[in-house]
């Protein structure tokens, strides 16, 4: 209970202050898990307040400068006063965050404030002339559209290309035009149609007709389509009953049932089937994912240049993991850091962070994370909102850890790809992760608390890997390459010889029981048979032992890693005959960093980014990889109900 702070009182001749809520005399003090030393202290010297609605401005504790220069490179206007304050002037020791946007949120820079004489040149002169500058842009692009169209409309893909100048187009656009232009009538459209249609419905059945929406949608979907051999009804209803056996666990083994925000539950379960049908169902969506699996395969094979460079024309062609993909992963970690250095990554995991974070009422720190962990890793999405992780909720540090053990990063999805995966398998489930892992880690560890980074969505900079300019980005992020890739083949070589050692013992331990030949005593045997349910629930084929196989596949990944699994699944001659829904749904399932390795990581990094926070995170850490790897299979179901053309995805044998 708030008790007032009687021991302050205000100084003899200073001015009464006009608002009696900021009188120090009116101080009170609350015990607050998350609340810094200074929330409690009452010092004379420095009283942090955040004022009004979330799209004023707002205060965050113990950032110091770093926060000072926030949004400089999107708000030119301010950068004189800010290299005035710079140069000797007085700097809030409490840097204010602003936020444009109430909906948008704000994207922080990533550019280093390191005067470059060349680059200002080039600004200063890009700055004069722009509308130049995307004036020929825009036409060498419509083009380009235009001859592509007239010259290839029937014998290539016409939508791309579209969607690519449409995209272009609208940016140029909205650089001089308001965006509101669009936006309000959007508002306006929606606050007289689903507003009002919405208030129509009494409050206690809002959630019920919601759940009701969702289930009819998730029906149609799943049985309106023709079936096949391999995707029957009969097996899209197993899949069905086992997406709702993984909600219902959750549900039934949730912290607090009656705090579950059920809003953001169905709504995240609405979004990830609509991702699954617009990938799997419809031909633009199968188009896109298409298009952007073979830019990856693409990326991965520009990294060959390179190889054969240092090695020699022949040796990229080689079966070999260490120069068929760990270049990959280097080259793709060093595209982007340059990315990340340009702005291009905050922008775009904003706009997804922005979406999920007003569709499902989560925090802002939560979007981020979640938003970015598909593209980034479940490490560095953390380190997106560094500032904010000593102040997280209880269930927010469960979210931010489930979201990164529910979804792979960037860099090993091309490495995935090289060992032959199939892209739009993997691209679709990391897409679908996002909104699973949101609804999921909220079904199974509700939010109690007061969240700091409720109502914005923010994206502070991080002043401690800052680049001088383009080419130190990409050097900095090959040196992260290199680190990122010794630590897969470290890892690899380890679990496996360790895995190696472990079935060797079993094998000579089951000999003695006649457990030999065909069934050698194996841990991929063992925990084959322990996820056989599961495989079974995914809605397998239950004809030509694909189940215990899924289930083993499943059993390798969650004690080793999706690393060693996906390699199986690929080389493995004991997985050649597989049948095309099977590996369909195993690849689904395994497309997570839910591992026991992964969860010493977490711990670790997060640990380390608040060391107050340590305690916190080990104690959610085992829930948030159980529900990571939950949230995982549920996009295998869901895979499972949509698909039915699995040939088109996967041969026999691949």
């Amino acid at each position: 209970m708030a008790l007032p702070n009687h021991n302050s009182s205000p100084e003899i001749g200073t001015v009464p202050n006009p608002d009696p809520a900021l009188d120090r005399s009116h101080e009170h003090t609350h015990a607050h898990l998350h609340h810094s030393d200074r929330a409690e202290r009452g010092r004379e010297e420095e009283v942090v307040y955040s004022q009004g609605t979330t799209a004023e401005k707002s205060t965050i504790p113990d950032q110091g400068l770093m926060d000072h220069d926030l949004h400089r490179r999107h708000h030119p206007e301010r950068m004189a006063h800010s290299e005035d304050v710079e140069k000797g002037g007085d700097i809030e020791k409490n840097a204010v965050l602003d936020v444009d946007d109430p909906e948008k949120g704000s994207v922080s820079p990533a550019r280093s404030p390191e005067k470059d004489p060349q680059s200002h040149k080039f600004a200063n002169f890009y700055r004069k002339y722009k509308i130049v500058f995307h004036a020929v842009i825009w036409m060498l692009f419509t083009g380009w559209w235009i001859a592509g169209l007239i010259e290839h409309r029937h014998d290539k893909n016409w939508i791309i290309p579209f969607l690519l100048w449409l995209a272009i187009t609208l940016r140029i656009i909205f650089l001089y035009v308001p965006i509101t232009i669009v936006s309000k009538p959007m508002h306006f459209v929606w606050n007289n149609t689903g507003v009002r249609i919405a208030a129509l419905i009494p409050d206690k059945f809002k959630i019920p007709a919601g759940a009701a929406l969702v289930v009819a949608v998730i029906l149609v979907g799943t049985f309106a389509s023709p079936e096949n051999q391999d995707n029957s009804r009969e097996n899209r209803a197993v899949s069905l009953f086992g997406l709702l056996v993984f909600i219902f666990v959750l549900w039934i083994t949730s912290r607090n049932r009656k705090a579950v925000r059920w809003h953001t539950v169905i709504v995240g379960m609405l979004v990830q089937f609509i991702i699954a049908l617009f990938v799997l169902r419809t031909k633009a969506g199968y188009d896109i994912f298409t298009f952007i699996s073979t830019l990856a395969r693409e990326l991965l094979h520009m990294a060959n240049e390179g190889v054969a460079f240092l090695t020699d024309e022949d040796v990229p062609n080689l079966p070999w993991f260490f120069v068929s993909v760990i270049p990959a992963i280097i080259f793709f970690v060093a595209f982007v850091q340059l990315l990340y250095y340009w702005g291009l990554l905050q922008w775009f995991i904003g706009k997804f962070a922005v979406f999920f974070f007003w569709a499902m009422r989560v925090s802002g720190a939560e979007a981020v994370v979640a938003a970015a962990s598909p593209f980034i890793g479940q490490g560095e999405s953390a380190m997106l909102i560094k500032p904010f992780v000593p102040h997280l909720t209880m269930a927010e540090v469960h979210q931010v850890m489930c979201s990164g053990f529910a979804t792979i990063a960037g860099s090993v999805l091309v490495a995935y790809i090289g060992l032959g995966v199939n892209p739009q398998a993997l691209i679709s489930s990391c897409v679908m992760s996002i909104p699973a892992s949101l609804a999921i880690s909220k079904l199974r560890y509700p939010e109690e608390e007061e969240t700091l980074t409720a109502g914005r969505v923010v994206i502070p900079d991080d002043d401690e890997h800052r680049s001088a300019n383009s080419l130190h980005a990409f050097a900095n992020g090959a040196w992260l390459g290199l680190k990122i890739a010794g630590m897969i083949v470290a890892t690899l070589l380890c679990i496996i010889a360790l895995l190696g050692l472990v079935n060797g013992l079993l094998t000579w331990w089951g000999r003695y029981i006649n457990l030999d030949g065909e069934y050698d005593l194996t841990i991929e045997l063992i925990v084959g048979y322990i996820c056989y349910p599961i495989a079974f629930l995914l809605g397998v084929p239950r004809e030509g032992g694909d189940l215990l196989k899924v289930g083993r596949l499943i059993g390798v990944k969650l004690i080793a890693n999706e690393f060693v699994a996906y390699d199986m699944l690929q080389n493995d001659e004991a997985y050649a005959d597989l049948a095309s829904r099977s590996r369909l749904i195993a690849t689904y399932a395994l497309c997570g960093f839910a591992n026991i390795g992964s969860l010493g990581t977490q711990i670790g990094v997060l640990s380390q980014i608040a060391p107050s926070r340590s305690g916190d995170v080990s104690r959610v850490a085992v829930s948030a990889l159980i529900t990571g790897a939950i949230s995982t299979l549920t996009s295998a179901s869901i895979a499972g109900l949509l698909v039915t053309d699995e040939q088109a995805y996967f041969a026999p044998s691949s």
